[in-house]
């Protein structure tokens, strides 16, 4: 009875998540109140708040349940090693993209944490999880861009840190542009290239 319980919470769980998505995509976060969510979520606000402190903690539980699950990877790229380290983090970077285009879930919390959440004080909380993560993948980047100079596939007279700086910015804003106008470009085949220029423009030669 008892497993059952846990499983009919994590249910309620996900629905408020899938409610939140729904409409901070549709009025953006700081016009959606948790009243709404619960509303649309077909709970009560006593539910949401069993689940979340509160507005900015639902957002964050709703960030985590993307971006989490490509942590594996990114973890992968800083732990292995005598491989070569460019094409491990070519992969990482297409697989990203192809995320954002394939799954639903995750182009509806890119879009909103991108375009729909306002640098308003409700929201300080949301804005600085965004800049941790931000920092924390820029980070993972350059520890990658680190190895690869040790390993004589990167130029070591480019600084490791500008270069996960200028890599995340170009992912970072290809995916911010294509959000903004989905059928404008093929956001893979766009992002595969300008990938590959970038990354044989830090190739040690």
């Amino acid at each position: 009875m008892a497993r059952k319980t846990k499983e009919e919470a994590q249910a309620t769980r996900s629905r408020i998540l899938d409610a939140a998505e729904l409409l901070f995509q549709a009025r953006g976060v700081s016009r959606t109140t948790l009243h709404d969510i619960a509303t649309a979520a077909g709970v009560t606000r006593g539910a949401v708040y069993w689940h979340f402190t509160d507005k900015s903690d639902l957002f964050n539980a709703m960030m985590d349940r993307v971006i989490l699950p490509m942590e594996p990877a990114a973890e992968g790229l800083a732990i292995a090693k005598g491989h070569a380290v460019l094409p491990a983090l070519r992969a990482l970077l297409l697989g990203v993209l192809a995320c954002v285009t394939e799954d639903a879930h995750v182009r509806r919390v890119f879009e909103i944490a991108l375009h729909k959440t306002e640098n308003v004080d409700e929201l300080s909380a949301v804005r600085d999880r965004r800049l941790q993560m931000r920092q924390g993948f820029r980070q993972r980047l350059e520890r990658t861009l680190q190895r690869a100079q040790a390993q004589g596939e990167v130029d070591t007279a480019l600084p490791a840190a500008q270069l996960a700086i200028g890599l995340h910015a170009l992912l970072d804003g290809l995916i911010q542009d294509w959000l903004f106008d989905p059928a404008g470009f093929d956001l893979q085949a766009v992002g595969r290239q300008a990938i590959d220029v970038q990354l044989a423009g830090m190739q040690a030669v």
